[in-house]
């Protein structure tokens, strides 16, 4: 899922291409897509857009007279720009934008179509969309302490709620975390000053050097190659690859259609945390120790 480095470098592509452009039509090609109904999507036909924003993981296109359109590209969404026009027919397209200087659509791979878009009219409607979590760019110390402590979650699930924290998902948590050395498992109610200190320092060194990264990656050019897995990343997508700080390989816990990623060595003293379902498969005999992995592999 394209998360806060991603989407702000969309954002500022679209800012580049559309602010001050005419918003020709929208033509919606998914039933599935279009999760508003009033103000009608018709209504944003023809007026200028005077704005480009993110909102947590989604973006919204301002026009005339307050509408917004708002894009939540979910886990599998891409958006796509070029002057002329896209191939509508293509099954993938679930939406496609006509400015008078260009075109922007959506494609959603695979068959579950879990991405959104909706109309919402004013401030007000624009606000009823976001889930309220501090922005952590633009967070003191002081805010990110609050906010950390405001509920007892693992600090995985505490980075990748939008509720406490704004634009942070899967993949950009892993990196937060093993930049930081802590657990994704340690309780954000148990940290240190110290700790907490890390974190903060973490997370806002690598959104910040993720948005440089990308944004160098686009140098100028509307963003093509967005994905949740990067082989320049520490441990997110790197399951038994080595840890770029000291050479472990990288460890996993699968839940769900996720997994977090973490360096044992680095980030839980050498223990294992407990995969849900192989831990209870194997009872007894799962690993406590990185160390006790590597010999039953040798084995």
């Amino acid at each position: 899922m394209p998360e806060l480095p991603d989407v702000s470098v969309y954002v500022e592509a679209l800012q580049a291409r559309v602010v001050g452009h005419q918003l020709v039509r929208a033509m919606v090609k998914s039933p599935f897509l279009l999760r508003s109904t009033a103000p009608p999507i018709s209504a944003t036909h023809g007026r200028t857009v005077r704005e480009v924003r993110r909102v947590g993981k989604q973006i919204a296109i301002g026009v005339d007279g307050g509408l917004w359109l708002v894009l939540h590209l979910m886990i599998a969404g891409r958006l796509h720009w070029k002057a002329t026009a896209p191939k509508l027919g293509g099954r993938n397209i679930l939406v496609a934008f006509e400015f008078d200087n260009g075109w922007l659509w959506l494609t959603e791979a695979g068959t579950q179509r879990r991405a959104a878009l909706r109309v919402v009219d004013g401030e007000a409607g624009l606000q009823t969309l976001n889930a309220g979590g501090l922005e952590p760019l633009d967070a003191s110390l002081d805010a990110f302490t609050a906010a950390l402590r405001s509920e007892n979650h693992t600090l995985k699930r505490s980075l990748t709620d939008p509720h406490i924290f704004s634009g942070i998902g899967n993949s950009y948590s892993d990196e937060i975390l093993h930049r930081a050395q802590l657990s994704p498992v340690a309780m954000s109610q148990k940290l240190s000053v110290e700790e907490i200190e890390r974190l903060y320092d973490a997370t806002r060194a690598t959104l910040v050097e993720w948005t440089d990264r990308l944004r160098a990656d686009a140098n100028g050019e509307f963003p093509e190659k967005v994905t949740a897995f990067r082989p320049e990343m520490a441990v997110h997508g790197r399951y038994r690859q080595p840890c770029p700080r000291c050479g472990t390989r990288v460890q996993r816990i699968r839940y769900a259609s996720n997994e977090t990623n973490y360096c044992a060595k680095c980030q839980t003293g050498g223990r294992l945390l407990a995969d849900r379902a192989l831990s209870r498969l194997m009872h007894e005999d799962w690993p406590r120790t990185v160390d006790e992995l590597e010999a039953m592999r040798k084995r």
